[in-house]
């Protein structure tokens, strides 16, 4: 399955109750997260800040692979699966842990490092960790 951060970036699944208000809050930062993907810039909180800045620039490469390039230099490699899990880091010792954050936003953490991704949420798909 081939899938890009644009249209849509991940396939995670979600389960449980619908709330209205629930449900808007997660398309306003749906919408929010793709406009700022848009031009490859993603929101990222790095070594272990607190908020979280638009400093971050998606590479998208070949076989699900994506780089995320930190503004001093730094880079994270991610692969996308198809799994259910969302992404997993492509090299390196630190696992990626992934959360959804706000409906079909998720949170990618690794190490110190944060970065905040628009997603699809898909049920009946295995369910994220």
């Amino acid at each position: 399955m081939r899938l890009s951060i644009f249209a849509p970036l991940l396939l995670l699944s979600a389960c449980g109750e619908r709330d209205p208000e629930a449900e808007q809050q997660a398309i306003k930062a749906e919408q929010t997260a793709v406009a700022r993907a848009s031009d490859d810039g993603i929101d990222c909180a790095l070594a272990g800040a607190e908020g979280f800045e638009r400093a971050c620039i998606v590479e998208r490469g070949e076989g699900g692979a994506l780089t995320i390039r930190h503004p001093d230099g730094g880079f994270r490699r991610l692969l996308i699966t198809d799994d259910g899990r969302g992404v997993v880091a492509a090299d390196g010792a630190a696992e990626a842990r992934v959360e959804i954050i706000a409906g079909k936003v998720i949170e990618v953490a690794i190490g110190d490092d944060r970065y905040r991704l628009p997603a699809t949420i898909k049920s009946g798909q295995p369910s994220a960790p």
